[in-house]
Parts: C-alpha cells; sequence; structure tokens
C-alpha cells in the first residue's frame, strides 16, 4: 500500500509522528513529508533520521493555502497536529479551536482537492464523551471527518481513537520520574484517577491497521488497558526505590476521573473487529461501510470507562519494562 507513495504527516515531528515515520519508512515509500511550524523540531528530526526520502516542509495547518500546497502529489495523510493538553486547550479555548477544529477542516479540503487517496485523523479518548475544550474539539474534528467521507468518492477518511500513549510530549510518566528524582515527591490531582495507556508501538500499529483496514467513515479503537493513576506512581516509585511524598492538588479545570473509549451513545454502533480492534461506525449515511461490517459482532459491553478493568501494580509494571522504561 505504502511502496512508491508520497505520505504526508501533519504534526509528524511530536513523539507519534517519529515513531510513524520510522515505521513507514521500512514500507519503503517514494517520499514522507514532514508537515509542522517547529523549526527546530524539524532540524532536530533530520539529524535524528537520516533518509533521503524524508522532507521537510514548514507550515500551519490552519494555514489553508500552505495545506493545499503541502498535498500536492500526495497519495496518503497521517493527520496528527493538535493542541493536545487540556489545561492549555481550557485556557486558550479560541487557539484550540483554529488548531483542532479549523485546521482539520483544512487539512479535509486540501485532501479532496488533491485527490488524495485515505486520510487517517488522529483522535483521542477525551473526543468519546467530552468534558472540557480539547474534548469537545476533538469531537468535532472526528464529526469533520467522518462527514467528509460524503463530499468524495476519490478520497477516504477514516479515525482512530487512543489513550494517553507511554512516553510521548508531556506524558505523565516523564513528569513522575522528575519529581521522583529531583524533588521526592509526586503530585496528582486526583487519587481516584483512572487513565487508558498504550505503548508508541502499539499506537502506531492501530494507525496503520486503519490506514490499511479502514474504507472510510470509520472509527478504529484499540483494545487497551487502564490503570489507577495513584498505582502509576506507586510503581515508580518502587522502582526507583526511594522515599517519596504523594501530595494531591485537586483537579484542574476540565480534568475528568474517568475516560471512555466508546461513549454510551456509540455502544450500538460498535462492532468488534478482532481481538484488538473493535470500529465505530459512522452515524452519517454511508450505507456501504455499514454493509462490510454487517458480519462483525456487535459489542458486548454497556460501557468502555478506564474504571471498569484496571491492572494491577504487576501488569503496570510489565506495560513500562513493554515500553522500555524500566529494565
Amino acid at each position: 500500500m505504502f511502496k512508491d507513495a508520497v505520505i504526508l504527516v501533519t504534526g509528524g515531528t511530536g513523539s507519534w509522528g517519529k515513531e510513524l515515520t520510522l515505521q513507514l519508512l521500512t514500507y519503503n515509500p517514494k517520499e514522507i513529508i514532514i508537515f509542522s511550524r517547529n523549526e527546530d523540531s524539524q532540524v532536530k528530526m533530520r539529524r535524528e533520521i537520516e533518509d533521503s526520502r524524508l522532507s521537510f516542509r514548514i507550515g500551519d495547518i490552519r494555514d489553508r493555502d500552505a495545506l493545499f500546497q503541502a498535498c500536492k502529489g500526495v497519495d496518503y495523510v497521517f493527520h496528527l497536529a493538535a493542541l493536545k493538553h487540556v489545561p492549555v486547550c481550557e485556557e486558550f479555548p479560541k487557539e484550540a479551536l483554529k488548531t483542532n477544529v479549523t485546521g482539520t477542516q483544512n487539512v479535509i479540503d486540501a485532501a479532496i482537492f488533491n485527490e488524495v487517496k485515505k486520510v487517517i485523523n488522529v483522535s483521542t479518548d477525551k473526543a468519546a464523551d467530552p468534558a472540557n475544550f480539547y474534548g469537545f474539539t476533538k469531537a468535532i474534528s472526528e464529526k469533520l471527518i467522518i462527514h467528509a467521507n460524503l463530499f468524495s468518492t476519490k478520497t477516504k477518511f477514516v479515525c482512530v481513537r487512543g489513550g494517553n500513549v507511554l512516553g510521548t510530549n508531556g506524558s505523565v510518566l516523564h513528569l513522575f520520574i522528575d519529581q521522583i528524582k529531583i524533588k521526592n515527591e509526586i503530585t496528582i490531582t486526583d487519587k481516584r484517577m483512572t487513565r487508558f495507556f498504550l505503548t508508541k508501538e502499539d499506537a502506531i500499529k492501530l494507525l496503520l491497521k486503519a490506514a490499511t483496514d479502514g474504507k472510510g467513515g470509520e472509527i478504529f479503537v484499540i483494545n487497551m488497558p487502564a490503570c489507577r493513576i495513584i498505582d502509576l506512581a506507586e510503581v515508580l516509585i518502587e522502582h526507583f526505590g526511594k522515599e517519596v511524598n504523594i501530595i494531591e492538588t485537586g483537579s484542574r479545570p476540565g480534568e475528568k476521573l474517568h475516560e471512555v473509549l466508546v461513549s454510551d451513545h456509540e455502544i450500538e454502533d460498535t462492532v468488534v473487529y478482532s481481538q484488538e480492534y473493535l470500529v465505530v461506525l459512522p452515524e452519517v449515511n454511508i450505507s456501504e461501510v455499514r454493509e462490510l461490517y454487517s458480519n462483525c459482532q456487535p459489542i458486548n459491553m454497556s460501557s468502555y470507562s478506564s474504571n471498569d478493568d484496571l491492572m494491577n501494580h504487576e501488569e503496570i509494571k510489565k506495560l513500562l519494562i513493554k515500553s522500555k522504561f524500566l529494565q
């Protein structure tokens, strides 16, 4: 599928983007274009990954003209660019709207105009049942991506929805490790809080699965484990063998105790695609997509919350070892 293809990755200098780029290069594409606005990050990535098939383009998804130019001759677009931090989006909602909503619509328009074959949009569990501005903007971007399939027969649009990726920029994992090493303390907003977690490798595997199997209109969801944030902190404290104080600071604006991967109103439209993946079928009328998944079993649960099935300390430790954070 990707052999000799031209691929554009928006926000490609981030943690997801780097891992995706490394994996895509193994498929022998003609060119991978990294489209992002951070010059310094592009220079660093160029030095880290020396490959003649990799090119870099400074641009912002808010800039419609820049995207239209960047998508010329492109076969596939992986749309990763977004404002992603909940507190930042709460403090600067207008900026989040420009990037996460208007920026996504610009990607859609540029892809259709340039007859891109497929667009794969990265979403988040916070879009499933939004309670903060980040979640609302990503929920709208999901709707825009799915709805775009009604406007084009040549370009297909697919979403993926994941949880917290271990070790990515701004990850709580980095914060906890730094706090343990430097301050001998960990700050947690609420000890009852739970979150979904997955490795970078599994996140990119989900992206590539949606890219290869997605017909247009689906939201691919990976089955992923969840844990209490306090349990994650305790595993790290035990690993470093230090006396560490845990300080509860109180929930921040827009912060939920628990996340969901599939919302209550989506349950009836969700099917089991495989042991690893679920697919949320479109609410809009894309009849051929529903027909394609007619043989899949409906999901056998009333909700999919991060508080439903929690990892114990040993399981969390194994996940951190798999992610190469612990030896």
